[in-house]
């Protein structure tokens, strides 16, 4: 029995989608999300098998959630989309399948069966999208976009992982692996922070073996042993 997650910002798609998925008898739905957020969440949670994402969403369409996604261990993905203009683009990014909608049970029966024969033969996926441009990120019941341009670290703790900006701390879904390898400027400086390359004033050597940033706005960010000298290298100093 296949594990799988539903994203669709469209309710009546969803139940749409759970329903044809339930009468196959070889899917269990695990979660249905109605945004990224929620949908990176479920995905953590559950380690579904299969993901079926719809493309065309607000805020972070399915493209860009595809970067989000956590590497290992990485569920296949078929996007479902209204258009299918944006099948190459699926394709591109190494989608398992992709539907169109209204979904015809024929046709999500085959792309079921490229899951179950991808997944029979030991693969895992690898997806490729797009360098991540905005962090999703919770403030209140809304959803928060913040310019990965406006970060000047993240931060890692027992409570989450925070992006901090001029403005604030914000919470998110996307783990510090993520946003190292897909946002822009983000590296690491610290097992517990990422810094943003742009927003850094100076490097401060407390000892042989500790150092910290500060940034331009004043803010100070741990720099570990481990991670000074590829930091200095990417500065070019």
């Amino acid at each position: 029995m296949l594990r799988a997650v539903l994203v669709d910002d469209e309710l009546p798609a969803r139940e749409e989608l759970a329903a044809l998925l339930g009468e196959t008898r070889q899917v269990t739905v695990v979660a249905t999300c109605a945004n990224a957020v929620q949908g990176l969440r479920a995905i953590k949670d559950t380690l579904p098998d299969v993901v079926f994402l719809d493309i065309n969403m607000p805020g972070v369409d399915g493209l860009q959630m595809l970067s989000m996604i956590e590497a290992e261990p990485m569920p296949c993905v078929v996007f479902v989309t209204a258009y299918d203009a944006f099948a190459l683009d699926a394709f591109d990014r190494n989608a398992i399948d992709y539907l169109l909608k209204p979904v015809e049970p024929g046709r999500l029966a085959r792309a079921l069966d490229r899951v179950r024969r991808f997944l029979g033969e030991g693969r895992r996926p690898v997806h490729t999208g797009p360098p991540i441009e905005r962090i999703p990120c919770l403030a209140g019941p809304n959803i928060k976009l913040i310019d990965t341009a406006e970060v000047e670290c993240v931060r890692s703790s027992e409570a989450g992982v925070h992006v901090i900006t001029s403005r604030g701390e914000f919470f998110t879904e996307l783990t510090l692996t993520v946003l190292e390898a897909k946002g822009r400027n983000l590296v690491r400086c610290h097992k517990q922070f990422l810094v943003n390359l742009a927003h850094i004033d100076e490097i401060n050597r407390q000892d042989p073996t500790a150092a910290f940033i500060r940034t331009r706005s004043g803010r100070t960010v741990p720099v570990s042993r481990r991670f000074l000298a590829p930091l200095k290298e990417r500065l070019g100093i």
